[in-house]
């Protein structure tokens, strides 16, 4: 649990240039809190201890304003930050080194008792407000834009905004900074600039075959 606890210190103050002391991290970051109270009520969910788990996690949403149900599954390194708001449902299950900014909900499409919560890859960049809803798959790498609703699995190394939320054409593997939001493609934009250059190409090709025709026309002409 220690380690653990230092492993997620130390890589707030690789995320948040406002980090400046371990003191600070420790007593003035509630999703650190968050994370730790959730672990400690996940343990007890795991025992069947339901009631308990479900009030530490009560507890927990109460001093942080971030609601984590304790059977959500979570990996090392959570960064949830300026969390207030963030929501994880029951079934959710996030990867490590995911980054969580305020207002992010997790949330379910299903009344069964099944698996109705997203699943959330490693390394996953989630903008504020943004929404990701049913037993849908966000695969490694990807990033969610500001205020985005998801419905459908984001692939890996993909970039998802909108509402509904869509996927940018021609997402690579190259990484995009988690802070730099204004980088983040946009797939409406991406179909525009598409349909502009094939306009384009169109007219430069119809413009061409005037061309060929005006000069066939002078040719005959001339022959006349």
């Amino acid at each position: 649990m220690f380690g653990m606890l230092k492993e997620d210190v130390k890589n707030i103050f690789n995320e948040d240039p406002a980090a400046r002391s371990w003191l600070e991290v420790l007593f003035c970051y509630p999703g650190l809190h968050a994370v730790i109270i959730h672990r400690f009520a996940h343990k007890i969910w795991k025992f069947k201890f339901y009631f308990l788990a479900r009030f530490a996690s009560h507890i927990g949403r109460f001093l942080t304003g971030i609601e984590i149900h304790p059977g959500a599954q979570i990996g090392r390194r959570l960064f949830i930050d300026h969390g207030m708001g963030v929501v994880i449902g029951e079934t959710a299950e996030i990867g490590d080194d995911v980054l969580i900014y305020k207002g992010v909900l997790l949330g379910g499409t299903s009344l069964k008792k099944e698996k109705r919560h997203p699943t959330i890859g490693n390394n996953v960049v989630l903008g504020s407000n943004a929404i990701v809803l049913g037993a849908i798959t966000v695969g490694d790498n990807a990033r969610v834009g500001a205020a985005s609703v998801v419905t459908h699995d984001v692939p890996a190394n993909a970039t998802a905004v909108g509402v509904p939320a869509r996927i940018s054409l021609g997402y690579s593997e190259q990484e995009v900074e988690k802070l730099e939001h204004a980088k983040l493609p946009d797939p409406i934009t991406d179909v525009m600039r598409f349909v502009l250059e094939e306009q384009i190409k169109s007219e430069k090709k119809l413009n061409q075959i005037i061309e060929d025709f005006q000069t066939q026309l002078k040719k005959n002409s001339d022959k006349n």
